[in-house]
C-alpha cells in the first residue's frame, strides 16, 4: 500500500519530515503525532501535493508526485477548509469528482451515494455551504474524499468539528470501509476513536518515526516504563512493607489523604498478578484501586517521554 524509504523534507532549515522508512501493506494505519511533529507533511507528499527533499515514496506501488493517474486510486480529505462556499456540498462533491474525469450524470450520483453515506442530508446537501457547520463542511469534505471509490483514503484530521452523534457514524463508516478490505491511514489527535478504527499506528514527533506496530506491540515498548498505581487500603503501612521487596516495584510512598499509597512499577503485569496473593497471605484489604490510563493517549504520552529522555 505504501512503502517510504529514507523521506526527507526540507523546508529551508526547517525539517518536516526526518529520514523516515516503513512499508506499509494494505490495511488501516493510524498516524499519531502532537501538532507540529510532521504528520500533514508527510501526508502532502503520499498525495503527491510536495515533492521529497530526500528519499523515496511509493503509493499503490506509483510515485505520487505529479501523477495524475494516481489521484482516481485514492482519495484526500485535508485538514484545511477547502470548500467553495458559494456552492453547495452536493455541487463541491460533484465537480472534485468530475475533475477525476468522471462525466456529470455519473459524478452526480456517485456524490449521493457519498453524502449519503457521511449522512449529510437531502436538504442539507443543496444549501449552500456558507450555511453549514464545522461538522457539516467536514462531512462534505470526507464525501468528497470516498465519492469515486478508492483503493486507499487518507484523512487528515477527519473527526474535527464533529459533535459525538457524527463522530461515531464517521467511526462506524470508517470500519465498514476497512472491512471491505480497502486501505485507510487517519492522521489524527483524537486517539481513542483511532484506536477503534485502525490495527496498526505510526507514532510521530519533531518529522521523525517514533514507533510503529500494533497497539500491541506499542504496548510492549512499556514494558520497562514506569507505571503508577493508587491503592487505597485501610492497612498502608503494612501493604507498603509487603509491597517494597519486590524487584518490579521501583518506589512505594503514602497518598497524600494517608488513606492509602502510591506504588511506582516497571511491570505492571507481574504487580497486578502478585497483589492478590500478597493480599490473601498478608490478610490485608483493599478498598479502592486505581492505575494510569491504558488508552493509546497514556503509551504515546510515555513514549515521547522516554524519546526526551525524561524516563
Amino acid at each position: 500500500m505504501l512503502q517510504i524509504e529514507h523521506l526527507t523534507k526540507l523546508y529551508g532549515i526547517v525539517i518536516g519530515v526526518n529520514d523516515m522508512t516503513v512499508d506499509l501493506p494494505s490495511g488501516a494505519y493510524g498516524l499519531l503525532g502532537p501538532n507540529g511533529s510532521g504528520k500533514t507533511t508527510l501526508l502532502n507528499i503520499i498525495t503527491g501535493q510536495l515533492k521529497p527533499t530526500v528519499g523515496n515514496v511509493h503509493v499503490l506501488g506509483e510515485h505520487p508526485w505529479k501523477n495524475e493517474t494516481l489521484m482516481r486510486r485514492f482519495g484526500f480529505c485535508s485538514a484545511l477548509d477547502i470548500l467553495q462556499t458559494k456552492t453547495t456540498g452536493l455541487e463541491w462533491v460533484t465537480l472534485y469528482t468530475e475533475m477525476l474525469g468522471y462525466q456529470h450524470k455519473v459524478a452526480v450520483d456517485m456524490a449521493h451515494q457519498a453524502l449519503d453515506r457521511v449522512g449529510l442530508s437531502a436538504s442539507d446537501r443543496v444549501r449552500g455551504i456558507d450555511q453549514y457547520s464545522r461538522g457539516m463542511k467536514q462531512r462534505c469534505k470526507v464525501a468528497q474524499a470516498i465519492a469515486h471509490e478508492p483503493e486507499l483514503l487518507l484523512l487528515d484530521e477527519p473527526f474535527s468539528g464533529l459533535d459525538p452523534i457524527a463522530r461515531f457514524e464517521l467511526t462506524n463508516m470508517l470500519t465498514g470501509w476497512v472491512e471491505e478490505g480497502r486501505g485507510l491511514l487517519i492522521s489524527s489527535h483524537i486517539l481513542h476513536e483511532v484506536e477503534s478504527i485502525c490495527e496498526s499506528f505510526l507514532l510521530m514527533m519533531t518529522g521523525r518515526l517514533l514507533a510503529s506496530g500494533t497497539i500491541n506491540e506499542i504496548y510492549d515498548l512499556m514494558t520497562n516504563v514506569p507505571k503508577n498505581v493508587w491503592i487505597r487500603t485501610p492497612h498502608a503501612p503494612q501493604l507498603a512493607v509487603a509491597l517494597q521487596p519486590l524487584e518490579f516495584v521501583s518506589a512505594v510512598g503514602f497518598h497524600d489523604d494517608h488513606e492509602g499509597i502510591d506504588v511506582t512499577t516497571l511491570d505492571a503485569n507481574s504487580f497486578y498478578l502478585q497483589l492478590p496473593k500478597i493480599l490473601a497471605e498478608q490478610g490485608l484489604e483493599v478498598i479502592e484501586m486505581q492505575s494510569e490510563d491504558d488508552s493509546l493517549d497514556s503509551v504515546f504520552e510515555k513514549l515521547m517521554q522516554l524519546h526526551r529522555g525524561e524516563l
